[in-house]
């Protein structure tokens, strides 16, 4: 019997399943803390073990290597930055394809390259095992709340066995398709985001110029056809300057060049994501690459001519 028809019998009973992570930053540790208080044994990794205190604390156990991990795990899941993390995190010899044995399934939550996800399903299946690419959308807000959204692509079965563990912390979960699926949906998640956010901070600018009270604003247009996360969620950030992030800049900057590279070989231009992108770059420069997407806000008024002790003055 496959892992994944077992695993659909138990249901992942925290019991009767081992469970392996990598990657404890901004979205993993709240990932993670969510599965260790459902009562999953959980052993962990990290090329920083400091940022693994806190879930060592509330019972987790730690791996020496990524192939120690995975040597005693029945399910992976791995929350790492760029694709070169998840290449050495799968790839190399002492990586969890290294070690990879029939019936085990790994779970990559990091926005990756489509291309590498369908890479790593293919030497996983040569050993019997499965990896699922199923980025996640909600920042830290849906991470710390539980009600992260999951794009799946991999082994249909398999996603089905795993989905008892993926509700732990996430509200949505949806299935997109073969592997690499899951990474295109994200994609247009972050192409869907960031026209939304320069029309966010736009917003703002504007609403202060023309003398407008930035929270009776947001009051007003945040119920209305305006209304999206990013205004309930960041909008509120960006007015009291809080750039603290919930996603980093460096991050997004990788995902929207992920996106423009599938979209040119897909013989498609995408004019408003190329623009956002050169906007983000220009405020990465300026030494907010670990701020929050909602600094843009910064970038946007540097070429508006204004700065926020101006802009303070009509809120």
């Amino acid at each position: 019997m496959s892992l994944a028809s077992s695993l659909s019998e138990t249901g992942l009973l925290p019991s009767q399943v081992r469970l392996g992570w990598i990657g404890t930053g901004v979205m993993g540790v709240p990932m993670c803390e969510h599965l260790l208080r459902a009562g999953y044994a959980l052993t962990i990794w990290t090329r920083t073990p400091s940022k693994a205190t806190t879930l060592l604390e509330q019972g987790a156990r730690w791996a020496e290597s990524p192939s120690a991990l995975a040597a005693d795990a029945d399910v992976i899941g791995t929350m790492v930055g760029f694709p070169q993390d998840v290449r050495d995190v799968y790839l190399q010899s002492d990586g969890l394809l290294a070690q990879a044995r029939a019936g085990q399934v790994c779970i990559d939550f990091t926005t990756s390259e489509p291309t590498l996800a369908r890479k790593l399903a293919k030497v996983a299946s040569e050993k019997g095992a499965s990896v699922l690419d199923a980025p996640v959308s909600g920042g830290d807000v849906g991470a710390k709340n539980g009600a992260l959204s999951i794009m799946v692509g991999g082994d249909e079965a398999v996603f089905e066995a795993v989905k008892p563990l993926l509700s732990v912390f996430a509200k949505t979960l949806v299935y997109h398709g073969l592997a690499g699926s899951g990474q295109h949906a994200k994609l247009c998640n972050q192409i869907t985001i960031a026209g939304t956010m320069i029309g966010v901070c736009e917003a703002l600018l504007y609403a202060r110029q023309a003398g407008l009270d930035g929270e009776r604003l947001l009051q007003s247009i945040r119920s209305g056809a305006a209304g999206c996360w990013t205004l309930e969620q960041l909008a509120p950030r960006m007015l009291k300057r809080d750039f603290a992030a919930g996603f980093f800049i460096d991050h997004f900057i990788k995902d929207m060049g992920i996106a423009l590279g599938e979209a040119n070989r897909m013989g498609l231009t995408l004019p408003g994501l190329a623009l956002v992108r050169k906007l983000y770059e220009g405020i990465q420069v300026q030494g907010h690459g670990r701020s929050g997407t909602h600094a843009l806000l910064v970038a946007l008024e540097t070429l508006a001519g204004d700065t926020p002790s101006q802009l303070s003055r009509h809120v």
